[in-house]
């Protein structure tokens, strides 16, 4: 099995490079248009390249960094980008069991600096054992052979073993206290996962909050979603939000603004980080009856 990606897939890479090709677009004052003219294209495809919107062809950025007048380095650097823009992830080998609209998020998470995220029902996708992630699929893929399962479950493990690459992300997840007391995949299958966040909150990347019960409502009712953030900033953040058969990828800045004042709401709103260890072994002993 392929190891993850220390710095991110395709698409960080795609978007990073669509935002260094706009950024050498505007320093040297040319138009999309003008920009479009010089690969032989219109103005909405040079759009689509700096949003990292499609893929690249190599003629076509050797193209624009020619008209921008770069250095042979960055000439390089940038080729070598594009490279990496166009590669498959290591994901791709399960891209019998990914959904189309799955794939994207699989890159943003392998880049991502730090990941915000809230769950209602279940214990965040990069903490769950497998086990649990067994059980959480099947509730979705009912009717999917065992086979197809298994490769689920294989891909979410590979997924969570970013958190203890030699530079992982900061996770900071906030769970409702439901999820601690609902017995996904049998009482046994949660007390080994319950046990999997007790060692998970040890580690320094990894910082984990409980909304109890006794909160009553508070701003982020609506669901669960996550908020990535990315060390390069040219790379703006994204929410995702999650549903039956496909997902949302916000990026504008008043969605960015809505959903960051959620998620600070949630941080003040759950019980501090520090009171985390000892919500588990309550939730263990409460499984013990």
């Amino acid at each position: 099995m392929s190891s993850p990606e220390p710095n991110g897939g395709p698409t960080a890479r795609r978007l990073q490079l669509g935002a260094r090709l706009r950024g050498l677009r505007e320093a040297r004052g040319f138009t999309r248009a003008q920009a479009g003219d010089s690969i032989r294209s219109s103005e909405s495809k040079i759009s689509r390249l700096e949003l990292g919107r499609v893929g690249f062809k190599e003629r076509d950025v050797a193209d624009l960094l020619r008209l921008y007048g770069v250095s042979d380095a960055e000439h390089d650097e940038l080729l070598a980008l594009m490279r990496e823009a166009n590669a498959h992830g290591w994901w791709h080998e399960y891209s019998d069991v990914i959904s189309p609209w799955f794939l994207h998020y699989l890159d943003l998470e392998q880049a991502a600096e730090l990941i915000r995220t809230y769950e209602v029902q279940f214990v965040p996708g990069l903490l769950q054992t497998a086990d649990y992630a067994r059980a959480v699929i099947a509730l979705a893929h009912e009717k999917t052979s065992p086979a197809k399962i298994d490769r689920r479950v294989a891909l979410r493990v590979a997924r969570a073993r970013i958190l203890n690459r030699p530079d992982p992300p900061r996770l900071w997840a906030v769970i409702d206290e439901a999820v601690l007391h609902r017995p996904i995949g049998g009482p046994a299958v949660l007390r080994a996962q319950i046990e999997a966040l007790l060692t998970a909150t040890a580690l320094p990347n990894v910082q984990l909050q409980v909304v109890p019960f006794g909160a009553g409502g508070h701003t982020a009712a609506g669901g669960a979603f996550s908020i990535l953030r990315f060390a390069d900033h040219d790379l703006s953040d994204v929410v995702y939000l999650e549903h039956l058969t496909n997902a949302q990828y916000l990026d504008k800045q008043e969605d960015l603004d809505l959903y960051s004042a959620a998620v600070a709401q949630l941080f003040i709103e759950a019980e501090e980080p520090q009171r985390t260890p000892d919500i588990l072994r309550q939730a263990l002993r409460a499984l013990d009856g």
